[in-house]
């Protein structure tokens, strides 16, 4: 995982953490190129035979009190000591602000550089979680270039454990979200349903999962009409990835299905060029549905779970699907095409109607960069969510607090369902009726009708699923948007 950063836990003792730790060079502690020291700590961290100047004087400045995440100027240390010294706003100490802390140092965190922090000292739980967390999340770069040396970071914790199981848990959580960048990231040159379906295989062995990949015969003879419709253009075949989690005990199941276009130029409804440099990322969903499921059995969640990602590559040539053309999808429901390039539903709806005849779980989560309606509507840094089920609205939505994935839930609007009405088919995949429409609200109905009435939601993330600039706990590029989010929704339940 390009994740450029080892972490190294010092259990604190004493009654100035910092200043202990800063006396005994055999903890480890002073050996840093860098101390990072929360702005709250400074009058009382005990550290002024450290520091060029008195604490508390400098505690009187303004420029001592940051935002959170931000730093103050450089305080040099005395020469020949540890330092130089950067005071770090933690803010209020929400989840939000000790994520932007944590992330802050991450991206200091350069190779071959130490940083000492005691930002974790007098913390609770669930700040150490979201701070170590975006501290992780805020080291990660992807290249295609061998890999710099990581660099390292020294955690101060206390407590009777040190905060062991929420170091644990973070780590999970920041590594599965690398994992989603990672996949998401990819060039398409490499990246196609098959090279797609094989690094899930890896992760399912890693990770204790059952794994099937549905090839295009068997999605053939199946009628998955939906895959092998959008994947007919393009000189690699779809597949159906298919991941198993099942835990002892589990008392009901989760399917998670996730969009897997691994480039979308349109197909012969051809984008323009402009639209079409981000399409490697196109798949994000599916790679939050193989990041989540990486990461059960180390949270310890307790619901069995299935992973469907339907991958294809969506590409014009002559086999291309044309519109008009008329598809039938797995369970016989057939759909007319008046858009190829409204594709991401129509590999969704194989997936979730195999879901609901052949698996037949308690409740279904669909996860997509399907519309840049959503995006216009919300921007990039918020999701839209539909579900028909208040019960799993109100989790997800409480999940989407508790993890920082943000969502905004959106209604299903049931008089804007005869717009996709198809007089040669049982519906269409973009709506039939002139006249502006409101285009996310459309796509979330049109998956409706292949979950059976089965308890359901839609996470649209076409916007956040990508950011344009290093910012928070995103790194420019794939942001892995969804994974925390699910895992916080499987793991409280």
């Amino acid at each position: 995982m390009p994740i450029d950063i080892r972490l190294t836990e010092i259990l604190a003792a004493g009654p100035q953490p910092l200043a202990d730790v800063l006396a005994g060079p055999a903890t480890g502690g002073p050996a840093a190129d860098l101390i990072v020291l929360p702005a709250q700590q400074l009058a009382s961290a005990g550290i002024d035979a450290y520091l060029g100047v008195p604490a508390a004087g400098l505690a009187a400045h303004g420029d001592a009190a940051p935002a959170a995440g931000e730093f103050s100027a450089a305080v040099p240390g005395r020469p020949g000591g540890p330092g130089p010294f950067l005071l770090l706003g933690l803010g209020d100490g929400t989840p939000a602000a000790m994520r932007a802390a944590g992330a802050a140092i991450g991206r200091r965190a350069a190779a071959g550089r130490t940083i000492l922090t005691s930002a974790l000292v007098g913390q609770p739980a669930g700040a150490v979680n979201a701070f170590t967390v975006g501290l992780l999340l805020g080291g990660y770069r992807f290249s295609m270039r061998p890999a710099d040396p990581a660099g390292e970071v020294k955690l101060l914790v206390d407590g009777p454990d040190g905060h062991a199981d929420e170091l644990a848990a973070a780590r999970a959580v920041a590594a599965a979200v690398a994992l989603a960048r990672d996949l998401t990231n990819m060039p398409s040159a490499r990246k196609n349903p098959a090279w797609l379906a094989s690094e899930a295989v890896a992760v399912a062995a890693d990770s204790g999962l059952a794994a099937r990949v549905w090839e295009p015969a068997e999605l053939a003879a199946q009628g998955f009409g939906g895959l092998l419709g959008v994947g007919s253009g393009s000189a690699s075949p779809p597949r159906l990835i298919e991941l198993r989690y099942a835990p002892a005990g589990a008392s009901r199941h989760v399917v998670l299905a996730g969009k897997g276009i691994t480039f979308d130029s349109g197909g012969l409804s051809l984008k323009p060029a402009d639209g079409m440099k981000q399409m490697k990322t196109d798949m994000a969903g599916g790679a939050a549905v193989i990041a989540v499921m990486s990461a059960l059995a180390r949270l310890g969640v307790r619901a069995a779970v299935t992973g469907l990602v339907a991958a294809a590559e969506n590409m014009p040539s002559g086999s291309a699907l044309r519109p008009g053309d008329v598809i039938t999808h797995f369970g016989g429901r057939t759909v007319e095409v008046l858009n190829t390039d409204a594709e991401g539903r129509l590999v969704l709806a194989d997936a979730l109607a195999y879901a609901d005849t052949m698996l037949q779980p308690d409740v279904m989560v669909d996860i997509a960069t399907l519309t840049g309606a959503a995006r216009v509507a919300l921007g990039t840094q918020i999701a839209a969510l539909y579900a028909s089920d208040e019960q799993v609205a109100a989790e997800l939505l409480a999940a989407s607090r508790a993890s920082g994935d943000e969502l905004w839930r959106m209604p299903l609007v049931d008089d804007y369902r005869a717009g996709l009405d198809s007089p040669v088919a049982d519906l269409a995949n973009v709506p039939t009726l002139p006249g502006p429409r409101a285009g996310s609200v459309d796509a979330a109905l049109f998956l409706r009708e292949f979950t059976g009435g089965r308890p359901w939601a839609h996470l649209d993330i076409a916007g956040a699923a990508r950011s344009s600039a290093d910012e928070g706990a995103n790194a420019k590029g794939a942001t892995g948007f969804g994974t925390r989010l699910l895992l916080a929704w499987l793991t409280a339940a």
